[in-house]
């Protein structure tokens, strides 16, 4: 039980270390070059991609360094990330969707907004999760395109 929960925490601290490094190396430094050329309607999109790109990365990280509970595991690093993600990944903001689903029941104007932010969220949790899922080996098969 100990030697899984060393391995759990290994995983754990290692992804923190993969996000902060695929953050602070490549998304901030790749945005900050391509702003000029995307303008400012495609920024937020290149954002988005590219921090989906750093948590399957972080998941894949997770997912390699604990093989045995590789689901659990990421699962308490997304509920750690949900709670407090040291503005490495902007776009998660709970606070925000909890609000936006607060608002809703006082006008349906906020409703459009909390469908974008849920599934921006959705979208960035199922990156973290797909990246330990790849993790996996032998999991994968080729995907074959004619029936």
């Amino acid at each position: 039980m100990r030697h899984r929960l060393l391995i759990s925490a290994r995983s754990i601290l290692f992804g923190w270390a993969t996000l902060l490094v695929v953050t602070n190396l490549v998304e901030h430094p790749l945005l900050f070059w391509t702003e000029p050329l995307l303008g400012a309607s495609w920024f937020p999109t290149a954002e988005l991609v590219l921090e989906c790109v750093g948590l399957v990365a972080t998941g894949w990280i997770i997912g390699r360094w604990n093989r045995l509970d590789a689901f659990r595991v990421t699962l308490v690093f997304a509920v750690m990330l949900a709670i407090r993600d040291f503005g490495l990944v902007p776009s998660i903001n709970l606070r925000w969707l909890f609000q936006l689903l607060r608002d809703v029941f006082g006008s349906l104007r906020y409703l459009d907004s909390l469908v974008t932010a849920a599934v921006t969220h959705a979208v960035l949790f199922g990156s973290l999760f797909a990246g330990a899922r790849l993790s996996r080996p032998g999991q994968t098969k080729p995907v074959s395109l004619v029936g």
